[in-house]
């Protein structure tokens, strides 16, 4: 089930359950409006979304509005065409926007975009793709609109209905809507996190803001880092939600949507959740589940087609990328240009396959094969991210970001389909060690395989190597895991669909998609991920357990379409990863970069950690060196010394 539970909310640490919005005030009819670097407009965009909320009254309307500038201004690469700030000329709030146009390039679609009589006034990140549907029922309810985007419709929706608007929206977003009426701010963000949006409170201010970074333009700016959040990105390889990387900020929930008043009352209104069926078999011939998921496929790609820019995919040669560019290309006549990315001497590399599949497909491909240095590019990563995120694939992502961008300005790409309908190997591993321990295989009883276990394979660091560093697992990150212990090991449902659910919850926003997201936009790229549209993850919420898993290993439903395009001896190749290969291709010379970066007296980590301990976590890779463990770390002092921060 995929649903959108308005005030139905469960509370996490960071957001509160605040009282009702007051009394409701005039409309705002003017507004203070700065348009910023060029003057086109854009109904749909990839983009930077900033805002502030001043509580107590304390700074004058220019002053509000020139600190919003500020914060976008440091996200430019997410918006190079246009930007704009919007200022209540009463007082109170701002919005900005950067951007990068995509639909209706005209100015018909500038950003802040406010309603006719001034009563709503939005900023907006993403692509809503099922907008034409939803702005044709709006004409029928009397909405005229002057644009042919998206923006627009968004707009008039959330004036209209407020939030209930949300539960229709198919798309990728994160957004900020002002109700100058009710005198409150309401933010969104979509089911599965695909864009990113984060709160901060300090000195009367509330401020939202697609980056982190943003926010340490504001004055007084608490750069505190939590020792047990350095942890948690060792463990997972990123800050799982709601935290972010500095204390004072929170990252709104994959799926949420929250209302701020004026005076600063949070109310939680509702949240996206996806939750993976009980059923593990079923009567229905997977053929009949492969014909309804490949009607949705075709439905969902066509509506990820609509641009006015240049549109291409990436194509990996793996099983998601290849059935959305083969469904473009033989069911909606869209031959698309394409690109991959490999790596010298690498066997797990995908560019052969990716080629092969473009021959077949008619594309226009080209690809670009890499041999860069693995312990400079470390270094180099953490300079990039907002947030430090240890997923080694961010270098073939960020590289094959900027070949793509050459060629066209939005890219298609396969995100979403491991986790929708089960492809990660470590699942198969986990259910194996079910079976084993089913048939009384494994010599203890509580060794049951649960999704806590099944984390520990997902771990980039293990706890163990977290206790050497930290000098013992923080009792926060403990909490967390005992927690997560607790509540995984009373779920009934079969193992391989709780996979699923977990790793659609945390690992894929968390990991997946922020890497996306922030690699493609330090290119100024949008990526779309139709595996993720609305209707494919109902439907993959929906399927039972072997509809996804068997002998025929994972993604069954997916293959059986993927079949009707592609030979069935592509469908049987082994899956590769697109990652760096790293093992045996760079462990020394990471290992080396390490201890360069982490000598006594010239690192940032020891001021978290101690030295001692980071001696002693060296001492112990450097007699059997894991790439991604020293990967993990080296981003992580790299990110550290080039941003602000101070341990708390």
């Amino acid at each position: 089930m995929l649903s959108l539970q308005i005030k139905q909310w469960h509370a996490h640490a960071g957001f509160s359950m605040a009282a009702a919005i007051g009394t409701c005030s005039p409309p705002v009819v003017m507004a203070l409006l700065i348009p910023v670097m060029g003057s086109g407009g854009t109904g749909t965009a990839m983009c930077g979304i900033a805002g502030l909320l001043d509580v107590r009254g304390c700074h004058a309307p220019e002053a509000l509005a020139r600190l919003c500038l500020g914060m976008g201004d440091t996200m430019i690469h997410r918006g190079p065409d246009d930007g704009g700030v919007w200022s209540d000329p009463g007082g109170g709030v701002a919005l900005g926007h950067r951007r990068l146009s995509i639909i209706d390039t005209s100015a018909a679609g500038h950003q802040p975009m406010a309603t006719a009589d001034g009563a709503g006034v939005l900023t907006f990140n993403g692509e809503i793709y099922n907008f034409q549907a939803l702005r044709r029922e709006l004409e029928a309810q009397g909405e005229r609109f002057a644009s042919h985007g998206d923006t627009e419709v968004l707009l008039a929706g959330l004036r209209r209905h407020g939030a209930d608007f949300i539960r229709r929206l198919d798309g990728m977003y994160a957004f900020a809507y002002w109700d100058a009426v009710g005198r409150s701010l309401l933010l969104a963000r979509d089911p599965f996190g695909e864009k990113p949006l984060y709160l901060y409170r300090s000195e009367g201010l509330v401020a939202f803001a697609s980056e982190v970074s943003a926010f340490a333009t504001l004055p007084g700016f608490d750069d505190t880092i939590a020792t047990d959040t350095l942890a948690a990105y060792c463990l997972f390889q990123y800050v799982p939600a709601p935290a972010a990387i500095y204390r004072a900020v929170a990252k709104l929930p994959p799926g949420a949507v929250v209302r701020i008043s004026a005076a600063g009352e949070e109310t939680a209104v509702g949240r996206f959740r996806f939750r993976a069926s009980a059923e593990a078999t079923s009567a229905r011939p997977l053929a009949d589940w492969a014909d309804e998921l490949e009607e949705i496929l075709v439905d969902t790609i066509r509506t990820r087609l609509i641009s006015d820019v240049p549109l291409g995919a990436f194509l990996s040669g793996g099983v998601d990328s290849s059935t959305v560019v083969a469904i473009a290309g033989k069911r909606l006549n869209r031959s698309l240009d394409t690109c991959s990315i490999g790596f010298a001497g690498a066997e797990d590399s995908e560019h052969e396959e990716a080629r092969a599949v473009a021959r077949l497909l008619g594309t226009r491909h080209e690809d670009e094969i890499c041999d860069p240095d693995i312990a400079d590019v470390a270094v180099e990563i953490g300079g990039l991210l907002d947030e430090p995120n240890g997923d080694s694939s961010c270098l073939p992502t960020f590289m094959l970001s900027r070949l793509t961008r050459r060629r066209v300005t939005v890219a298609l790409s396969g995100d979403g389909g491991d986790e929708m309908f089960g492809g990660y190997g470590r699942y198969f591993a986990t259910l194996a060690d079910e079976a084993r321990w089913r048939a009384g295989e494994l010599p203890h009883p509580e060794w049951r395989p649960d999704l806590a276990y099944y984390s520990s394979r997902m771990f980039t660091l293990t706890e163990r190597d977290v206790g050497i560093l930290f000098g013992g697992v923080p009792a926060g990150l403990a909490a967390r895991l005992a927690g997560l212990r607790r509540e995984l090991r009373q779920d009934g449902r079969p193992l391989g669909n709780r996979l699923r659910e977990a790793d659609a919850r945390d690992y894929l926003p968390g990991a997946v998609l922020a890497k996306v997201d922030r690699m493609s936009m330090r290119h100024s790229l949008e990526v779309r991920a139709p595996l993720l549209g609305l209707r494919v993850a109902e439907f993959a919420a929906r399927l039972p357990a072997d509809a996804c898993f068997g002998a025929g290993g994972g993604k069954l439903v997916l293959k059986e379409v993927a079949r009707r395009y592609l030979p069935d001896e592509w469908l049987a190749r082994p899956k590769k990863g697109f990652g760096i290969p790293m093992r045996g291709w760079g462990d020394r010379l990471l290992l080396e970069r390490a201890h360069a970066l982490l000598r006594p007296g010239d690192n940032r980590l020891a001021a978290w950690v101690g030295q001692a301990n980071i001696d002693a976590f060296l001492a112990d890779q450097s007699t059997a060196p894991m790439t991604y463990r020293l990967w993990a770390v080296v981003v992580l002092e790299s990110w550290l010394r080039r941003h602000p921060g101070r341990p708390g």
